[in-house]
């Protein structure tokens, strides 16, 4: 007697109670649905309003550097003071808990996630940043410093114009921070699909 050619711990071919071998997958994954865009849109249009919020903190938080003129120039009133980088850092501060706000939020109202959520968590979290520095640097102090120093005559200490001197580097940290909660969420705690290999379980 000949041994069978299939070990007896592995399913015959046709064993109806074994589930088919999952169909190829295309390379760009599963197609993107008209809803998951419209949802992407909604979030960047909602955290690129949020900005102005982000400003209105920025404008009210940030430390001032305070200048100071003697008639032919306009120095800083303090030049050891830290205050010139301490408005870039409450900037990135408050734009990092944006972000993860952002990113939190999302991965609550949508667990799946999706590719065009994390590119409106993205480019929302941009054209939030850009909104809140240019609120900020209108509505803060004049950037026209020697005119104001002017203004206020010699010896007179006046505020500096809102600055962000780490330029794209602050801008990003909102996006970033968005983007790393949200996968990270999606990571650890999003549904999960089920494995086309795993055998029933009997009645």
């Amino acid at each position: 007697m000949t041994a069978p050619l299939t070990p007896p711990h592995q399913p015959q071919p046709h064993d109806p109670a074994w589930p088919p071998p999952p169909p190829p997958s295309g390379p760009e994954g599963d197609p993107i649905t008209a809803a998951e865009v419209i949802q992407g849109v909604l979030v960047t249009v909602v955290s690129a309003v949020a900005g102005a919020l982000l400003g209105v903190l920025w404008l009210n938080l940030a430390p001032r550097v305070l200048l100071v003129s003697d008639g032919k120039g306009v120095y800083l009133r303090n030049s050891e003071a830290e205050t010139a980088i301490g408005s870039d850092g409450t900037f990135v501060l408050l734009a990092l808990a944006f972000g993860a706000v952002a990113g939190l939020a999302v991965f609550l109202l949508r667990r799946r996630g999706g590719v065009p959520l994390v590119l409106g968590l993205a480019a929302g979290g941009v054209l939030g940043s850009l909104l809140a520095w240019g609120l900020g640097t209108h509505f803060g102090p004049t950037s026209d410093v020697v005119a104001h120093a002017k203004q206020v005559g010699p010896d007179v200490p006046f505020e500096a114009p809102l600055e962000l001197h780490l330029g794209a580097a602050a801008l990003l940290a909102w996006p970033l921070a968005a983007m790393i909660v949200h996968l990270a969420l999606t990571a650890a705690f999003g549904p999960r699909d089920p494995d086309p290999w795993e055998q029933p379980k009997a009645l």
